[in-house]
Parts: structure tokens; C-alpha cells; sequence
């Protein structure tokens, strides 16, 4: 799945005509980056929700033939947030347990995808019948100067928020989490479709059952948050 219902406030008035994921860097849309990341690495189906001039989106990607994938779209009249866009997709992604989520806004040109199928496969692989399954394997990036503070604490292979490890000497860095992540369905039983819900408590729940487990990335990503970011990453190559 990927995110693309957000306003984008902070990049007006570029995101006033259009949606944020469809500002350009090099010529090339960020949707279209992660839609071709996902592709050459053996994604068949999309799952992109839409609020704010979600019909650019579609119009502009249609039913993702142009990249050897097959969109669906889930329309959001008013967004939903982070968790509960994806309660609303979830009959449409109907996966068999973990699925990815990547939002549409970063620019991370060469994620890892592949790195997602083994995973899961592992994942799987470890599941115990008298255990429950991990619920969300998070991608964590260096802080970046504008969020200097990060968000979650690395202790690998787990992942824990400040709730974890306030008194805790086992980490004393917190690191960005890049807005890509690998989910299990369960994590978002709670959330009726339709509600507007936020991720973090959820994740914050699950990281105090040792339940959240994620790594550092190694390859370079952007939160593409304003115009100023945009203008610098179109201006580097």
C-alpha cells in the first residue's frame, strides 16, 4: 500500500493544483520511484489511498499497466490517517497476513524492496503457535536535520518509543522512522473502517509487547516535507 491521502500543508502552494506525491524529482513523479522500485522487485499489486485531489492520481496512473502492476484505489472523502486509511484498504490489499506501506511523500530511490519478500518469508518461518506474530517490521533512517530528535530506539532487532525505554540504558539514540514498514493484518483489527486513527498507538502498543522489530536503512532517504526540500534534492544529482 501506498499513502497518498495527506494535504500536504507544508508544501503549499505547490500541493494548492497538486497532490503531494505527484511533485517531481529529476522528471519523475515520487509515486512513479517507489511504483518502479516495487515493480522490479516482484510486486504485483498496489493498493494507493487518496483524499486531496485524489482523482489527479488515478488519472495519472490509472490501473498501473505503464508499470507492470495492478492499482487499485481506495478514495477517502475525508483522510483518514495514517491507521485508519489502511483499516479502509484492507479489504482491497486482503492479505494473507504482513503487507508493506510506504508513504507516498519520501524519496527513497533505492529502498531495499527486495529486502521485504525475505523477510516476510522469515517471518512466517518463525511463527509459533503458542507465540503471537510479530505485528510490524519498521524501516529506520539517520535523523535529518529538521527532526534532529528522531522518533524510536534500536536495540536490534527490536524497535521501542520513549513509553520503552525512558529509564532504559539500552539504546541513547532514536532514529527517524522513514514511513516504510512492513505490517500484519491483526495489528489493525481494532480499527473500524471508516475511523480516523493514527499509527503510533498502535505501534507504541505492540513495541511494549516486544512485538515491533525494524533496522536502519542504509540507502539514502528524504522526508520530502517542504518546497525548500524539494528544490535541494532537484537540484542535487
Amino acid at each position: 500500500m501506498i499513502l497518498a491521502a495527506g494535504r500536504g500543508e507544508r508544501m503549499r502552494p505547490l500541493t494548492d493544483e497538486l497532490p503531494k506525491p505527484l511533485l517531481k524529482i529529476h522528471g519523475k513523479s515520487l509515486l512513479e520511484y517507489h511504483l518502479e522500485g516495487l515493480s522490479n522487485h516482484g510486486f504485483q499489486r498496489v493498493v494507493i489511498n487518496h483524499a486531496w485531489l485524489g482523482h489527479l492520481i488515478e488519472n495519472t496512473l490509472q490501473d498501473g499497466q505503464q508499470f507492470q502492476l495492478n492499482i487499485a484505489y481506495s478514495p477517502e472523502v475525508t483522510a483518514l490517517e495514517t491507521a485508519g486509511g489502511i483499516a479502509q484498504a484492507l479489504p482491497l490489499l486482503n492479505p494473507e497476513d504482513y503487507f508493506l506501506v510506504v508513504n507516498g511523500d519520501v524519496f527513497a530511490p533505492d529502498f531495499p524492496f527486495h529486502r521485504v519478500i525475505d523477510l516476510v518469508e522469515q517471518f512466517r518461518a518463525d511463527i509459533d503457535q503458542d507465540a503471537p506474530a510479530l505485528m510490524a517490521y519498521l524501516f529506520l533512517a539517520q535523523n535529518p536535520s529538521h527532526h534532529p530528535k528522531g522518533d524510536f530506539y534500536l536495540n536490534p532487532p527490536y524497535i521501542f518509543s520513549d513509553d520503552q525505554l525512558e529509564n532504559n540504558a539500552l539504546s541513547q539514540r532514536k532514529y527517524t522512522f522513514s514511513g516504510i514498514g512492513i505490517y500484519h493484518k491483526d495489528l489493525f483489527q481494532s480499527i473500524a473502517p471508516g475511523s480516523v486513527a493514527p499509527l503510533a498507538p498502535l505501534l507504541k502498543k505492540a513495541m511494549g509487547a516486544m512485538l515491533v522489530e525494524g533496522e536502519l536503512l542504509k540507502t539514502p532517504w528524504h522526508d520530502v516535507g517542504t518546497p525548500e526540500r524539494l528544490l535541494e534534492l532537484n537540484q542535487k544529482r
